[in-house]
């Protein structure tokens, strides 16, 4: 299957108990991620990362629904069309 860049958008409701979950999954995918930014936003108690990934659609799907099925974190994703 072909990879192709895209992105996928986190935002994480709890730091404190989800964090590491997240951390967990993004080190098990890390061959895929190209870059990876994170910013607590204190105010409001969340925490957003933006990755950018070189990745198939299956391995897209399978991260966004790992870290989707994880209570607090909500997950967008999107590929490139080539």
């Amino acid at each position: 299957m072909e990879k192709r860049l895209g992105f996928i958008g986190i935002i994480i409701e709890n730091r404190n108990e989800t964090a590491g979950k997240v951390q967990e999954l993004l080190t098990d995918f890390g061959d895929q991620i190209v870059c990876r930014t994170g910013v607590p936003y204190r105010e409001k108690g969340l925490s957003v990362i933006t990755l950018i990934v070189d990745t198939t659609t299956d391995a897209l799907g399978s991260l966004t629904g790992k870290l989707g099925a994880i209570e607090g974190v909500s997950v967008k994703s999107s590929l490139a069309k080539k």
